[in-house]
């Protein structure tokens, strides 16, 4: 799909009660780690919630996943004076203070909590996913689902630099409120023969006890759907997230997929709530372990130690 589409912004500065968010994950071609990056509109018409970083109307996130250590998010928040947009038929452009993002490039810099996070860069895909559309309750989509990032990062004077400096996916979610509770899984992989496939889920709850389920599996440049998903295992503790599931694919070919993450590899962050009452949990693995068994009595298989994110909202 046309990633300058599924960017494209939604939301008005008089828009209440709702958030928008465009995301970078990528881990680092080096193995070191990953980055997860955030640039969030809340609750723009009442120029957002509390004085609180997250809690400001334009926010700006930097977290970073080193391999086998602890996360740190790092958030700074700004002023609804501050954020330029663009409309929305327009090419994405959005501006917070010195920091912004447009279809395939960003920049930002972040001072938080006695750090410094600055960085620049592009991204290219050949594919792009929309994962769900419910008009103006929300939708979450992957403009750039098999991403390749070239740039820097600075954290704290330390470079991360490289062409490519590493491999993931470009997001853009709204919605008037975050979702009782979610899981969320993207895996970038790089086959022996050089070419990439990425699988993309997401699993929410929705009214009279409804449960919306979806997944892609981009393969050999063929998007297919998976159908019939079954959650097999479910696991989210301060320790230990693990989710596997399983469907048949929209050409008919069985799937199963497994992901884990393990303490402290794990980042447990509050999301602040649209309607300003408060937050909720969310718990993010940008370095999960992922396998992908398909084909014919699910004889092929791509695995990636670092290569996926595991997210899950709520309880």
């Amino acid at each position: 799909m046309d990633s300058q589409k599924l960017n494209a912004v939604y939301s008005s500065p008089r828009m209440k009660r709702r958030y928008e968010v465009w995301f970078l994950r990528f881990g680092l071609s080096d193995g070191s780690g990953a980055w997860w990056l955030r640039y969030l509109l809340l609750n723009l018409g009442r120029r957002g919630c509390t004085a609180n970083p997250a809690g400001m109307p334009a926010q700006v996130w930097a977290t970073w996943f080193p391999r086998q250590g602890t996360p740190q998010t790092f958030i700074q928040g700004f002023a609804l004076e501050t954020l330029k947009l663009s409309g929305p038929h327009e090419l994405l452009s959005l501006r917070i203070a010195g920091c912004g993002i447009e279809d395939g490039a960003c920049w930002g810099n972040v001072r938080a909590d006695g750090h410094d996070i600055s960085w620049k860069l592009n991204y290219r895909s050949r594919f792009g996913a929309l994962l769900s559309h419910k008009g103006w309750i929300g939708f979450c989509k992957s403009p750039h689902s098999d991403a390749v990032f070239s740039g820097e990062i600075l954290f704290d004077g330390r470079p991360h630099r490289g062409e490519p400096l590493g491999l993931g996916v470009q997001g853009h979610n709204c919605g008037y409120r975050y979702r009782t509770y979610w899981r969320w899984m993207h895996a970038h992989f790089v086959r022996a023969d050089g070419d990439a496939s990425t699988m993309e889920a997401l699993v929410y709850d929705m009214p009279f006890g409804l449960v919306f389920r979806n997944a892609v599996w981009w393969h050999n440049t063929k998007p297919l759907r998976i159908r019939r998903i079954q959650e097999k295992e479910i696991v989210n503790d301060s320790g230990k997230l693990k989710w596997v599931f399983a469907g048949v694919t929209s050409d008919g070919s069985p799937i199963e997929v497994r992901l884990e993450a393990l303490a402290p590899e794990i980042h447990h962050v509050p999301y602040t709530k649209t309607d300003c009452s408060g937050t909720f949990p969310v718990a993010n693995a940008s370095l999960a372990h992922v396998q992908v068994r398909f084909g014919k009595n699910l004889g092929e298989a791509l695995e990636a130690r670092t290569g996926a994110v595991l997210e899950m909202g709520g309880t």
